[in-house]
């Protein structure tokens, strides 16, 4: 990091995620890492990408962005078959892929092939940079130390097909005739109203439908949306058309701050505990009415969804292990590409951290049974709460909201 910028250089207004320099990227890394949160900036801009690619590098390729990663996620744990959407898919994206027949996708004629096996020579690469870091990391610069307070990571992203909300046809022709258990939804963060975002988004509801018509359940995983117009939007016409969420701590006060509920957003800033946040949830699952809502925070994962849901409570509580389990054996080797690497951190205690925030938040509802069976009722809906394995050094964050939302699911059954 250039430690010949004045510390004033490093004053970022909030709004501020797209990239228009190199110095952006720096700020947005500095950001992120002095308040120890998870951002995702955005270009379109070939320069800033030359930029990043002449000064950044990379110290690893690997699968990036939520439907890649869920769809590696579910192949390797077995799911029959996985179709993975990619509107651009050259040799080098279809490479981090995982080598497993189940995992498919479509080449530039619309056959279904092995992802890994694709190679449309005419697209693009597109490439996020993930830049992690870990608590009590420090830099100097100007004179200063500043340390990281949490563990966590920035990613700065170059994907003008995505920023378009750009759908591969073949894609949306194949999976819009076929039966499947579940369709899992992301990658609307990325527009802008700028982008025309909003209209994208009313343009794939149709999609979605029928998406739902022939799936079981849709489950949406919203990731930090920058765009304001964008977030509104996602919250009114699409968030209440699927059957379950997924969001963490962030996205949660995100909602919150543009659905009327400053103060809930403030308190949750403020002090990001279990109490705040499961308030969060209640209030957004009045806001968005969705059946089903999963937030996984720091230490604990937390689901409020209808009486009656299709996963019952205490199959939701069985996918929240697995979740658990995985997601922190995905920490603990840096990735779980094989099956070997699944159960890395099976039999590793739940985190104090995570036991004292469930205490917490059984006393603040007067539940002692959350501690009990993870299961409780709270005006008239199942909240299930499970305590995580933290992993003291992770090898990776990335995915690991991902990872948690599609395997709570998929493990529930």
């Amino acid at each position: 990091m250039p430690s010949w910028l004045p510390v004033w250089e490093w004053i970022w207004p909030s709004w501020k995620t797209k990239l228009d320099s190199g110095k952006d990227v720096v700020k947005g890394i500095f950001k992120c890492f002095t308040k120890g949160i998870a951002e995702e900036w955005l270009t379109e801009d070939k320069q800033v990408y030359d930029w990043m690619v002449n000064n950044l590098g990379y110290d690893r390729l690997q699968m990036g962005g939520q439907g890649g990663i869920v769809a590696n996620v579910l192949a390797v744990t077995g799911v029959n078959k996985v179709y993975a959407h990619a509107n651009s898919l050259p040799k080098l994206q279809a490479q981090q892929f995982l080598e497993l027949d189940n995992l498919v996708s479509f080449d530039e004629k619309g056959a279904e092939k092995p992802a890994y096996l694709i190679n449309r020579e005419v697209d693009i690469p597109l490439i996020h940079w993930i830049i992690e870091f870990d608590r009590n990391d420090t830099v100097h610069i100007g004179g200063k130390d500043f340390k990281c307070p949490k563990s966590n990571r920035f990613i700065a992203t170059y994907d003008p097909l995505n920023l378009h909300l750009v759908m591969d046809r073949h894609f949306i022709d194949a999976t819009g005739r076929r039966k499947m258990d579940y369709v899992v939804l992301s990658g609307f963060h990325a527009l802008t109203e700028h982008n025309d975002g909003v209209r994208l988004q009313e343009g794939a509801l149709p999609i979605i439908e029928n998406w739902k018509k022939q799936g079981d359940i849709v489950h949406l995983e919203i990731a930090s949306t920058q765009d304001i117009a964008v977030r509104k939007s996602i919250i009114k016409s699409i968030a209440p058309i699927v059957d379950s969420i997924g969001i963490n701590e962030r996205e949660a006060i995100d909602i919150l701050e543009v659905s009327g509920c400053e103060k809930q957003a403030e308190a949750c800033n403020a002090r990001t505990n279990s109490v705040n946040m499961f308030e969060a949830l209640m209030l957004i699952k009045k806001i968005i009415k969705a059946p089903r809502i999963q937030l996984h925070m720091f230490g604990l994962y937390m689901t409020l969804q209808d009486k009656g849901f299709k996963i019952t409570p205490e199959a939701n509580l069985r996918g929240m292990m697995l979740a658990a389990t995985v997601a922190a054996s995905k920490a603990g080797t840096g990735n779980i590409n094989k099956k070997e690497n699944l159960l890395w951190a099976h039999g590793e205690q739940v985190s104090d951290v995570g036991l004292k925030e469930l205490s917490d938040l059984a006393n603040h509802l007067h539940k002692p049974e959350l501690t009990e069976t993870g299961i409780t009722e709270v005006d008239g809906f199942d909240l299930i709460a499970l305590p995580t394995i933290l992993v003291e050094k992770p090898l990776t964050l990335v995915g690991m909201g991902d990872t948690i939302s599609s395997l709570s699911l998929i493990g529930s059954r």
